[in-house]
């Protein structure tokens, strides 16, 4: 690492010798295909009941009624989620859970609801030896077998345990379970060098360990499209951003079309190429061409998660979350200022609609890049004061890094550092400064620096979809 250079020039060293070290792992192999990829699937869950409905006034079991409501709740679900397929059926047997099995598809993960006493542990069987995985949800005294489903956990099996008597926790099952065929199904373009950890940089590793393509695209033609973009859409673009901005601040409107019509490219290719998310390793040398951070701004907005700086680890935490919740990713840099009790995370590139692509737009300025003398245009967006947060990153394709904070400040034009920033309140951030990635086994600034920060308290969440994922989970601070 140079100890007297600019951000840009050590990324500039760094890319360099990534591409030398990690070129030939990609294949330039999207513009050549003679058709688009395929549409993505509804993603097939398989619903087992299991054992005989008991008695309405005795008896450890879910009755016939709780059975019809926890049908109806899942019916519901599938409808308002849209991209799942259940399969439904209920089993007294391991033949019958074979059988369901079967007809939902290798692989497939399963939602179990025990409505007999030790029916789950009879039939269980063949979810466990095919590596299914399972999310067992328990209803208040529907029996013992809640007890079984840690242990199955701790001898290794993909199974995690919703014990509740909230219906609505069942659509939470299905976004959980939905993650793993989903990623099956997941293309990912990037525009080399990939960054992060190892694993993450492998698409060879991710296809294996997630089932998501990886498929590098040339800058040159890329470049095409960018030329390409002109007319309205780039007009309605350049409106959209100068229109809603609260403040135009540093760009000029050179800056603000060459910043549109990037946005408008980055838009054409991801829907010409069907991809689910989109990493660019060369953002920091595109400031000529124009800025891509309103475009990955479009895209996160979309639902398409877009990782700045090439960072895998972070588009895959991105991904994850986004098949979940529905929710959109701020992947940032961290600083710590323990005498505020807090961690700021900030980046030149963040979404506005934090809580899904329905939301409302939170509050923006235009601003020039903060490392590039304010040239170029970015979002200086304004986050929610008092919101809870869950700050992750999964890494190395095994552990996930998550802590929860609130936003306990957010700066109305921000000076040091990128420019959308938030200041989250933590309840050691001493120790959390001095533990903070100590996971991994990396010198690469960047890696050991980002983190994604998400609306909401996913903590819980992200737990039972580690145990689904076979994954770790290290609690930072």
């Amino acid at each position: 690492m140079c100890e007297q250079c600019t951000r840009r020039e050590f990324l500039g060293t760094s890319v360099a010798s990534s591409v030398m070290l990690a070129g030939a792992n990609w294949t330039h192999a999207w513009a050549s295909q003679s058709s688009p990829p395929p549409v993505r699937e509804k993603s097939r869950i398989c619903v087992i009941f299991t054992g005989t409905p008991a008695p309405n006034d005795r008896d450890w079991g879910a009755d016939d009624g709780q059975i019809r409501i926890m049908k109806a709740r899942l019916a519901q679900a599938e409808k308002d989620l849209g991209n799942v397929k259940l399969i439904v059926g209920h089993s007294t047997s391991a033949e019958q859970t074979a059988a369901l099995l079967k007809k939902a598809g290798p692989g497939a993960p399963v939602l179990t609801a025990n409505v007999r006493n030790f029916a789950l542990t009879r039939v269980v069987k063949p979810i466990l030896d095919g590596g299914h995985p399972m999310l067992f949800f328990s209803l208040p005294a529907s029996g013992h077998d809640w007890m079984y489903a840690p242990r199955w956990h701790r001898q290794g099996h993909r199974v995690t345990l919703l014990a509740s008597s909230d219906y609505d926790e069942l659509e939470r099952a299905l976004r959980l379970l939905r993650v793993i065929p989903m990623m099956k199904q997941t293309r990912i373009l990037l525009f080399p060098p990939a960054r992060g950890t190892d694993p993450a940089k492998s698409p060879d590793q991710v296809k294996e360990r997630l089932g998501a393509d990886v498929v590098a695209v040339e800058e040159k033609l890329f470049d095409e499209m960018i030329a390409a973009a002109e007319g309205k859409a780039v007009q309605d673009e350049i409106k959209r951003w100068t229109n809603e901005a609260k403040q135009i601040v540093e760009p000029n409107e050179e800056d603000i079309r060459k910043a549109a019509k990037v946005s408008i490219a980055l838009q054409n290719l991801m829907e010409q190429q069907r991809a689910d998310g989109l990493a660019v390793g060369t953002c920091m040398g595109w400031l000529s061409k124009g800025f891509p951070c309103l475009g990955f701004a479009r895209l996160r907005d979309k639902g398409i998660p877009a990782a700045c700086e090439g960072d895998m680890d972070s588009l895959l935490t991105m991904l994850m979350f986004q098949y979940a919740f529905d929710r959109a990713g701020f992947q940032g840099n961290a600083t710590f200022d323990t005498a505020r009790k807090a961690l700021w995370t900030a980046h030149c590139t963040a979404s506005l609609k934090m809580e899904g692509p329905d939301s409302k737009d939170a509050p923006y300025l235009l601003r020039g890049h903060s490392e590039v003398q304010g040239s170029g245009c970015v979002p200086e967006v304004q986050y929610r004061l008092g919101e809870i947060i869950t700050r992750t990153k999964m890494v190395n394709l095994k552990t996930i890094l998550v802590s929860t904070g609130k936003i306990i400040d957010v700066p109305e034009r921000a000076v040091h550092g990128c420019r959308t920033q938030i200041v989250t309140e933590v309840n050691d951030p001493a120790k959390m400064a001095a533990n903070w990635s100590s996971v991994l086994e990396t010198e690469d600034a960047m890696t050991l620096l980002h983190r994604v920060v998400f609306y909401g308290d996913h903590m819980d969440s992200v737990h039972h979809l580690a145990r689904l994922m076979g994954m770790d989970v290290v609690v930072e601070g």
